[in-house]
């Protein structure tokens, strides 16, 4: 299953200005934060909780983020 992060992604750039930024900010290298991005690999819980929280991400609006 492929999802569609150019939401997200737009979100990451509107926050931080690069997905490096944001993968400092979340703790993680910028290589994962790409490889989930890119469908490569799964996002945990623990990920998308923080990530929601540093992005501002309400809870209701989690599914456009990151189920879409």
């Amino acid at each position: 299953m492929t999802i569609d992060y150019s939401k997200l992604k737009g979100r990451i750039k509107e926050k931080y200005g690069s997905q490096q930024d944001f993968a400092k900010a979340i703790g993680l290298s910028e290589k994962i934060i790409s490889d989930k991005l890119n469908n490569k690999s799964y996002w945990k819980q623990s990920d998308i909780d923080a990530a929601t929280e540093l992005l501002g991400i309400k809870k209701e609006d989690i599914g456009i983020y990151f189920f879409n």
